[in-house]
C-alpha cells in the first residue's frame, strides 16, 4: 500500500518530519556533495530533497508514482514533476546521471521492476541512492509515519536486490536514531541521537541509505523492458507556471 501524496505532505509540513528532512538531506549531501552540470531525478516523493540541488544540477525531475498521486514542484519554478508507474517511467535510455529513490522501494508492487527502470534510465557509471525502511528499526513499527507502511529491509536484502538487478553497491549508511515521536524535548536532540546511534546501537536505525552504481552489461543481454525508450512527458494537468498552484492529484484519484 503507497503513502498517499497528501499525507506525505502533511508529514513533512510537521515538526517530526522537519527533524527527519534534516536528517536525510544530510545524508544525501554527504553521498552526493555537489551535482555540477549532472542529470538529477527523483523516484517516489524525493522532491523534498532534491530542492537543494536546483541551482547547479543540469536538469532535474520527479517522478511521483501513480498510486501515492503528485503534486507541483518546486514551487518558485515551472513544474518538474511527472507522475508514472513504478516499472515504466516517460525517460529515455541513459537520461540521468543520479536516481534518489525514497519512499517508493518498501511500497513497490515488484521492486525488482522499479530497480531495472531505474537501471535503464540511468547513464553508464549513473549512480542510484536507496532511502529504505529498516526492518530492525523502530520507524519500520511507526503507522504515524510514512516509513511504517511497506516492507521494510535488511541492509543484506538490499544489497542482493541491487546485485540481481547489475548495480553494484558503493557505499552503505544508517539514519534516523531518534525515536518516532511527536515529543519535542526528543525531536530537539536529534542530533545527539544520530551521534550516538551510530556509534552504539547502528543495527537498530530507522533508515537505511545505500549508494550504488550501474554495472554494465553486453547490449544483447538487455531485456527488452530495460530497452525501452520514450520521451519525457509532463502531465499538462500539473504543470504550474505562475498563479496559485493547483491542488495535489491524490493517488486514488487515478487518471
Amino acid at each position: 500500500m503507497w503513502t498517499d501524496v497528501v499525507d506525505l505532505q502533511n508529514f513533512y509540513a510537521a515538526p517530526l518530519g522537519n527533524v527527519v528532512r534534516q536528517r536525510l538531506q544530510h545524508c544525501v549531501r554527504s553521498t552526493w556533495p555537489r551535482m555540477p552540470g549532472l542529470r538529477l531525478g527523483g523516484y517516489g516523493f524525493a522532491s523534498a530533497y532534491l530542492t537543494t540541488y536546483l541551482q547547479e544540477a543540469r536538469s532535474t525531475v520527479s517522478l511521483m508514482p501513480s498510486a501515492q498521486g503528485a503534486t507541483p514542484w518546486p514551487e518558485s519554478q515551472g513544474n518538474r514533476v511527472c507522475m508514472v508507474a513504478e516499472d515504466n517511467f516517460p525517460l529515455p535510455d541513459r537520461s540521468l546521471d543520479r536516481l534518489l529513490v525514497v519512499h517508493a522501494l518498501e511500497h513497490a508492487t515488484r521492486p525488482a521492476g522499479l530497480l531495472r527502470e531505474a537501471w535503464r534510465v540511468l547513464d553508464a557509471e549513473g549512480r542510484l541512492l536507496l532511502i529504505v525502511p529498516n526492518r530492525r528499526g523502530l520507524w519500520a513499527r511507526a503507522d504515524g509515519t510514512p516509513f511504517g507502511w511497506g516492507q521494510p529491509f535488511s541492509r543484506a536484502q538490499v544489497t542482493r536486490l541491487l546485485n540481481d538487478m547489475l548495480f553494484e553497491q558503493l557505499s552503505s549508511d544508517r539514519a534516523l536514531f531518534l525515536p518516532p515521536t511527536n515529543r519535542l524535548w526528543l525531536q530537539r536532540s536529534a542530533p545527539a541521537w544520530e551521534r550516538v546511534g551510530s556509534r552504539c546501537f547502528p543495527r537498530f536505525a530507522g533508515l537505511i541509505v545505500i549508494e550504488a552504481r550501474k554495472r554494465l552489461i553486453a547490449p544483447g543481454l538487455l531485456s527488452p523492458e530495460m530497452a525501452r525508450h520514450r520521451s519525457l512527458r509532463v502531465l499538462p494537468s500539473l504543470t504550474h507556471r505562475g498563479g496559485p498552484a493547483p491542488s495535489p492529484v491524490k493517488g486514488n484519484e487515478r487518471r
